[in-house]
C-alpha cells in the first residue's frame, strides 16, 4: 500500500528483456541497504518488487501484462521514474490510499500556466473516466492528485511547484502517456451499485 507521495525521482540504468518480460534496473538515492529483497516500491504508480540490489540501484523482474497495462514497456535507460517506498503501519498519510494496481493510461492533452501552478487535462478511456470525480483523488505516475475538472474522457489538475520540481510530472509533455489508479473507493462504490442486491442473513 502506498499514499502517492514521491519520495525520490529514480533514473533507469538498465533493462533487460527475457521471455516477453523484463528485468529494470533504476539507480536512487533511497538507502538500499534498508530495503530488503522481496520488498514492494511503486515506480511511476506500479507496484514492482525488489529481486536485486545494490549500492544505490534496485532491481525489479515485469511481467508481461505489467508490461502491456502501464507505461514501462516504453522506458529505455535514462528515463526517469517516480519512486515511494511501501506504506508502513504508523506512517503519516499525506497523498490518499494507492495500491500500486496501475487501471490504465491516459495521454496529456493540454498544459497551461495557471498562476505559479500548471494545469494539466489528461484523456483517456471513458471507462476509466467514470470513477473519476471532480475534487476526488487520482495516482498519476504513482503521483496523488486531487482532479479539478472531469468530463466523459478527460480530467484535469493543478500542479503545484513543488510537485513539478520533485516528481516526473514536470517533465510531461502533449501526447505523453501516463500510468493512471483510481480511487479505490470509487471502484468499490461502483462495483456495489451495478451488483444485484442480495439478502444479509444472520444468525
Amino acid at each position: 500500500m502506498f499514499t502517492g507521495i514521491v519520495t525520490d525521482v529514480g533514473v533507469v540504468r538498465a533493462i533487460e528483456h527475457a521471455n516477453a518480460g523484463a528485468r529494470i534496473t533504476i539507480g536512487t538515492a533511497f538507502d538500499t541497504n534498508d530495503i530488503a529483497i522481496g520488498a514492494s516500491i511503486a515506480c511511476s504508480g506500479a507496484c514492482l518488487t525488489v529481486v536485486d540490489k545494490g549500492p544505490s540501484w534496485l532491481a525489479f523482474d515485469a511481467v508481461p501484462e505489467t508490461l502491456a497495462r502501464t507505461g514501462l514497456g516504453t522506458w529505455c535507460v535514462g528515463s526517469r521514474v517516480n519512486l515511494e517506498r511501501a506504506l508502513r503501519l504508523g506512517d503519516e498519510l499525506g497523498g490518499h490510499m494507492v495500491t500500486g494496481h496501475v487501471d490504465g493510461q491516459a495521454t496529456v492533452a493540454s498544459r497551461a500556466a495557471d498562476g505559479d501552478s500548471v494545469r494539466v487535462t489528461f484523456r483517456l478511456d471513458p471507462a476509466l473516466a467514470r470513477f473519476i470525480a471532480e475534487k476526488g483523488s487520482v495516482a498519476v505516475d504513482g503521483v496523488s492528485l486531487t482532479v479539478t475538472d472531469v468530463g466523459p474522457d478527460h480530467f484535469a489538475v493543478a500542479l503545484i511547484p513543488h510537485t513539478l520540481a520533485v516528481t516526473t510530472l514536470g517533465d510531461r509533455v502533449v501526447g505523453d502517456p501516463v500510468n493512471i489508479e483510481i480511487d479505490m473507493f470509487a471502484r468499490y462504490v461502483a462495483q456495489l451499485v451495478a451488483a444485484p442486491a442480495q439478502e444479509v442473513r444472520t444468525s
